[in-house]
């Protein structure tokens, strides 16, 4: 086994886009489990945008504290335990963070370590089966309530999130309107997800679109973007509608305030009578094997294909971060440490 362990540490709180330098890469021994402990090695790193708010201030996590490894979800393997529930040569998830080994007493600041089912690969487990496709279900079908019939409507559609709301939706019988960047990200959205169809926000007038998509307006909306996007949905709600606010990636970089974009139309909620609610996936940790259970079975009849992007490499961590915030993934972003199984002690 190496004796060096390399972490990722906050070095300063981010302004504007995430750069390296707001990183520190260090290395040191690897740490040795005392009694009820046990040792994991992380293989595999899960990229979320909400990292980039824990990284600036409390929100419903504290922030990341200076010089402390960025927190991340994570998949590993067990290397050496002293822990009777968890032995050498299991594959295990938590929140691991920015770092090759850890250990740990089976808890994180997020919830408890578990064991990764068998036949679950590190990908699914951080996607489809993890804190995404969980956040994609309950959001989707708790929050937001569809019903068949209804016109869905999905910004962030080729993301992680949006691209398995995508097809839930399709799969209760909705009419499901995508938005997405670039027409490569809206072809895979309508031909591999399914949606009915995509809107192109870079090339397109996002508010005349979804009109001429849907006349009668949108019953549920899926929002992971805000700002402009979000006003442009309001703008077209049906009576009643939902909106569900999953996430607002486009001010997440926002340096103060005055860059963040409001919802201007926010008039148009009492005049659709419409709601719009905020949750949080952590809210549904006692019901995440009703989750899990609903979204395998999408998955056994065909109704659900993932997608990830996979980049490697420890040392690329900030950048695979930035990936999120550029628009260069589709579907989940991982990035991938070493491919078990591992020698184990």
């Amino acid at each position: 086994m190496p004796d060096t362990n390399r972490r990722w540490l906050l070095a300063k709180r981010p302004q504007g886009m995430i750069k390296d330098s707001d990183f520190e890469l260090v290395s040191g021994p690897v740490p040795e489990p005392g009694e009820g402990e046990f040792l994991v090695r992380v293989t595999d790193l899960s990229f979320d945008p909400t990292q980039r708010g824990w990284l600036a201030a409390d929100t419903y996590l504290p922030a990341v504290k200076i010089g402390a490894p960025v927190r991340a979800g994570a998949v590993g393997q067990v290397i050496k335990s002293n822990h009777p529930d968890f032995k050498p040569g299991q594959m295990v998830q938590g929140t691991f963070g920015w770092q090759e080994y850890v250990v740990t007493k089976g808890m994180t600041e997020t919830g408890p370590v578990t064991v990764v089912r068998g036949g679950v690969s590190p990908e699914h487990a951080l996607g489809v089966f993890g804190v995404t496709g969980i956040t994609a279900w309950f959001g989707l079908t708790d929050v937001g309530q569809p019903k068949a019939g209804d016109t869905v409507l999905v910004s962030g559609a080729a993301g992680a999130t949006g691209s398995v709301v995508v097809q839930i939706a399709k799969a209760l019988g909705c009419k499901v309107i995508g938005i997405a960047g670039g027409k490569d990200k809206c072809a895979w959205v309508k031909d591999v997800a399914g949606a009915d169809a995509c809107i192109d926000y870079k090339s397109e007038n996002v508010a005349a679109a979804i009109k001429a998509l849907a006349p009668k307006g949108v019953n549920v909306v899926f929002e992971n973007v805000g700002g402009e996007i979000l006003e442009a949905a309001l703008m077209n709600l049906a009576l009643r509608a939902r909106i569900v606010l999953c996430g607002g990636i486009s001010s997440y970089n926002a340096e103060d305030l005055a860059d963040m974009k409001g919802i201007r139309p926010y008039m148009q909620l009492t005049v659709m009578r419409a709601r719009m609610e905020g949750f949080i996936v952590l809210d549904y940790a006692p019901r995440w094997g009703e989750g899990v259970a609903a979204l395998g079975k999408l998955m056994a009849e065909g109704k659900l294909k993932t997608v990830e992007d996979v980049q490697h490499g420890f040392e690329n961590c900030p950048a695979t971060l930035r990936r999120l915030f550029e628009g260069k993934n589709v579907g989940k972003q991982l990035l991938k440490l070493t491919a078990p199984p591992l020698p184990v002690v």
